[in-house]
């Protein structure tokens, strides 16, 4: 099967596993980077092309500064129907972005999509091959809750909505293991641009 333009890779991996380190480290590798999140902050920032459609959906949510994330975050956090809303606002100007940034990186040998919820929004069948993040569980927790506002029950909350660690490793075509040092992490991802390299 012969495939034009560049292979593409899915990033993904549960909160706290290292995903942004590998990102990072796939980006020194030389292979373009398409950061989903990045994108939202973006779109979602001073002078962001959604804030009009936010304010309408959810008034009193946006500011000078972009989204007032503490507002929005209230206004959508435990409710479906307020995060789909959001959702169909966000999710097709991401889509268009990416969109831009492939057409743009069009004769690299590789493109990484980092995208936190790749399997648990469908972002898998848009992508050649699939690395998976990941780290045990004592790593990932420990991680999680030294970061800034983070409490046991709100990382509980975010573990049900992502794809548990297991089933997103069974599904991975490769699985980076970052619960060992930065220079073990650094070597398993040469390892594998290598062979990604080799095989496409």
């Amino acid at each position: 099967m012969s495939k034009t333009g560049p292979l593409i890779i899915g990033l993904t991996g549960s909160i706290a596993m290292g995903k942004s380190t590998v990102a990072a480290m796939l980006v020194e590798e030389g292979i373009p980077l398409f950061d989903a999140d990045a994108e939202v902050y973006r779109l979602q920032g001073p002078k962001g092309a959604l804030l009009p459609a936010i304010e309408t959906a959810f008034p009193g949510t946006t500011g000078p500064e972009g989204v007032l994330r503490q507002k929005l975050g209230a206004a959508v956090f435990g409710n479906p129907d307020q995060l789909k809303i959001l959702e169909a606002i966000v999710h097709p100007a991401v889509a268009e972005a990416r969109r831009q940034f492939l057409a743009e990186h069009d004769d690299a040998p590789m493109v990484v999509f980092d995208i936190p919820l790749l399997f648990e929004k469908g972002g898998y069948q848009g992508v050649d091959t699939i690395i998976v993040v990941s780290a045990p569980a004592p790593v990932q927790r420990a991680r999680a809750l030294a970061r800034e506002g983070m409490t046991a029950e709100k990382f509980d909350h975010i573990l049900t909505l992502q794809t548990p660690d297991a089933e997103k490793r069974a599904r991975a075509d490769h699985v980076i293991d970052t619960g060992t040092s930065l220079a073990e992490t650094r070597a398993q991802v040469r390892a594998l641009v290598k062979n990604l390299q080799q095989s496409h």
